[in-house]
């Protein structure tokens, strides 16, 4: 009876995780047009995808894209566990669309048919988007085994922490990130006329923060500050206050960071230093994010970096420039 039991409780137990999973919101947009609450995924590359995106999906077969339903398919434990380790649209994207060309547009949620083939056969079936050290050149007779090879590639690419990660007290550690905290703008005025702003950055249990500028709203900090990134990370997230000597310090803003993209795009292409200048991983702005424009995930002389510019929230005006470096453990 508990054997009977538990295999009940595992479907029960997979649907909440997908649904979970689903709910972040870089899900709630269809991975390859954007097209709002998408109800399907690609259960074997990772994505959720809108209903006319599926019937793409479909058409490319099962040893490419393994479409299931996310409300009426039976899914089983290692499909949701896939699904779980990708860690949803972002995470994919920055994989399998680190190399789309300038002035390729990405089809939208009213593209045509044609569209959403051409784009859609071009990232998963053609692989053109990949980085080359992914991509594998199919043939008919080896379809299934190369896919087979091609997917645990990938996958490769997001255990590739595994390798890397030191142990500090109780907490798993996979790299160290830089952040450059550049300057703020236009920033929200605290006392008489001006403010003495700084601002305090938190990732995970950790918390830095930068020296304040005096009676400047449009401050320069130029200031580097290291944090250790965990297994389990969150979004970097930052709050600008106006420093007071007599009462509290007042706030002036605040924003998150998702730091997913960089470090996907930077573990999926290893060491950084073997490659050229180029963009590897983007961060698109949305209504979700606090981004004034995308943010793109470069390699820059050997490095990974990223920059961001972000318009402060919770507050009347102001916004802040910031370069994220990623540092692996062993650099």
């Amino acid at each position: 009876m508990s054997n009977r039991l538990s295999e009940r409780g595992r479907p029960s137990s997979g649907k909440r995780r997908l649904k979970e999973l689903l709910l972040k919101s870089d899900n709630r947009a269809c991975a390859d047009c954007g097209a709002p609450d998408p109800k399907w995924a690609s259960a074997n590359i990772g994505v959720f995808i809108c209903l006319n995106c599926c019937g793409v999906h479909r058409s490319l077969g099962t040893h490419i894209s393994k479409v299931l339903s996310v409300t009426l398919d039976d899914w089983s434990d290692d499909e949701v566990d896939a699904m779980v380790e990708v860690g949803g649209n972002s995470s994919a994207n920055a994989i399998y669309e680190a190399f789309i060309p300038g002035g390729y547009s990405k089809p939208g949620p009213d593209s045509s048919h044609e569209e959403r083939v051409r784009f859609i056969r071009s990232k998963y079936e053609l692989q053109e988007f990949l980085k080359p050290s992914l991509r594998i050149k199919s043939i008919s007779s080896e379809k299934s085994s190369l896919q087979l090879s091609f997917s645990r590639k990938i996958m490769d690419s997001f255990r590739s922490s595994n390798s890397s990660q030191k142990m500090e007290g109780m907490v798993e550690f996979i790299g160290l990130l830089k952040v450059k905290v550049i300057r703020g703008t236009n920033l929200a005025i605290r006392d008489m006329l001006s403010s003495d702003p700084y601002v305090v950055m938190t990732l995970g249990q950790q918390t830095v923060q930068t020296h304040v500028v005096n009676s400047n709203l449009n401050p320069i900090w130029n200031q580097e500050l290291m944090l250790s990134v965990p297994q389990r990370y969150g979004p970097l997230k930052l709050k600008v206050f106006d420093h007071d000597t007599f009462s509290a310090d007042d706030i002036m803003g605040e924003a998150e960071v998702d730091i997913q993209p960089l470090i996907t795009s930077a573990m999926a292409f290893g060491d950084a230093g073997m490659f050229a200048d180029m963009q590897i991983g983007k961060w698109l702005k949305s209504d979700d994010n606090a981004l004034t424009t995308d943010s793109t995930v470069n390699i820059v002389d050997g490095k990974v970096k990223q920059e961001v510019s972000l318009k402060l929230q919770n507050v009347e005006s102001g916004e802040l420039e910031l370069e994220l470096e990623w540092m692996p453990l062993d650099q």
